[in-house]
Order: structure tokens, then sequence, then C-alpha cells
């Protein structure tokens, strides 16, 4: 298993709690998406396993992925991968818990927003900043209207704005707001809910609940990844917005 992420198997390997990261923020750059992207795939492959709590190493869930591989020359292996990651997720066909203490933003909520749950301490922050460096989140703009409904996921994608977690946990970004652990909290839902089904019964209707939620990822995902890579990668704007944030200065927008 890669030193970027630690399985735990608990109750005879029927949950594993994965924790990523250990960095400042839990930066979800390529060589994390990998190594999460492995622990997924391992999941579909463990047959006891009922589900997986998801959770960031230390204060925060994720800060999101990297801004620097967001840059020309860069960016197209970097959505393949984030794409990859939540591909594997999905074609797991297990039960993913998201225990968000902290900060969880941009690629760090989209990851979260796949999860099947996600459990939250009062001190969480969620939010999909992107716009506020010129860009979009693809995965974001797919998956959270059915999660949230349209207006919440316009309010979030549109405005970048950071929202607390009771705010997340009344749109119904949250679906747990805990308050002690939430891997914990994640951990005893698990137990209560899941320990006396099949395993394999789970995954098959996990299959047959997410059929809508994997052909949108399927079908729109390339078309929003041609949308960056062919029309906002090519404005100044965009370039201009991820510079002003590495430089760690106001963005100068030519609105072009």
């Amino acid at each position: 298993m890669s030193e970027l992420v630690k399985v735990v198997p608990l109750d005879d390997g029927a949950f594993w709690r994965v924790t990523f990261g250990g960095t400042k923020g839990n930066i979800l750059d390529r060589a994390m998406m990998a190594a999460l992207g492995g622990v997924f795939r391992d999941a579909g492959r463990a047959a006891p396993l009922k589900a997986i709590c998801l959770e960031g190493a230390g204060r925060h869930f994720s800060f999101g992925a990297s801004v620097q591989e967001h840059l020309p020359g860069q960016v197209a292996v970097m959505l393949a991968e984030i794409r990859q990651v939540v591909t594997d997720l999905l074609d797991s066909d297990v039960i993913v818990l998201a225990a968000v203490r902290g900060q969880c933003l941009g690629g760090g909520l989209e990851l979260a927003s796949v999860c099947h749950r996600i459990f939250a301490s009062p001190d969480a922050a969620l939010g999909q900043p992107e716009i506020a460096l010129g860009v979009f989140a693809p995965i974001a703009s797919v998956v959270l209207p059915a999660r949230v409904g349209r207006a919440h996921a316009e309010d979030l994608c549109l405005t970048g704005r950071t929202v607390t977690a009771t705010e997340a946990h009344e749109m119904g970004l949250v679906d747990d707001l805990t308050p002690g652990d939430p891997a914990d909290a994640a951990l005893a839902w698990a137990r209560t809910h899941l320990s006396a089904r099949s395993a394999r019964s789970l995954r098959l209707a996990v299959r047959a609940v997410r059929t809508n939620l994997s052909t949108r990822i399927r079908t729109d995902l390339p078309v929003l990844e041609d949308l960056y890579l062919n029309d906002l990668m090519t404005t100044k704007d965009a370039v201009e917005g991820l510079q002003a944030f590495l430089d760690k200065r106001p963005p100068v927008w030519r609105n072009s």
C-alpha cells in the first residue's frame, strides 16, 4: 500500500478505515489520486468488505486538487487522473463514507460528494472555490445538482463561497453533522446499518442504486473536460487566476 494512504481493516475486513494525506492540506495531486485509485481497486476485489470510511489525515479533509497541476501542460493529465479515481470509486461497488473535519474544498469536496454519505464535524467548512481562480469544477458540475439540487449547486459552483457544516447540512450536502469525530460516527453508522447485510448483495445494490450517477459521470464528464481543456484553458483569465493563486496575489482579470 502506498505511503500516501493508510488502510486499516476492521471487523474481520467488513470495514476499512482509509486515511489519505499527511502533508499540509492533504492536497490531491496526481500521486495522491493514483494511490487512492489503487485503494478503491483493491476494495473491489475484497469480498468481505462492506464499507470504507474515508478521511483526510490530521485537522482537514483536503484543501483540494493541486493548483500547480491545473496549469497548461499538466491539466489534461490531472483531469484524467481525477476522473480515474472517481471511476475507481464507482467501480468498486463498495459503500464509501466521507468523514470530514476542517476544510473540504475544491477537488476534496468533489471526492466527498461522490461518496455515499458525508459525516462532518461542526468545524468543517465546505466549498467549490474554483471560480475564484478563473476555472470551474467539472465533477461538481455533474454530481452536485443531483446531490443538493440545482439552486444549491449553482450557488456553490458560481460564487465559490465556502459554507459552514451547519449550512451544508441544511442544504443536504452533509448527511450527518456529528459533535465528535466524524470517522467514529461513520463507522458507527456502518456497523449499525450494514453489519447484518451480505457484502455481495450490498455491492449489487450499490451498483443498482448508482446506475444513473455512474452513467452521468461517464457521459457528461468527458464533455465538461473538453469544455475545460479546449475552451476554458485557452482564455487569458484561467491562466491568470491559477498563476495569481500560486503567486499569492489578487488576479487581474481581462475578461478574455
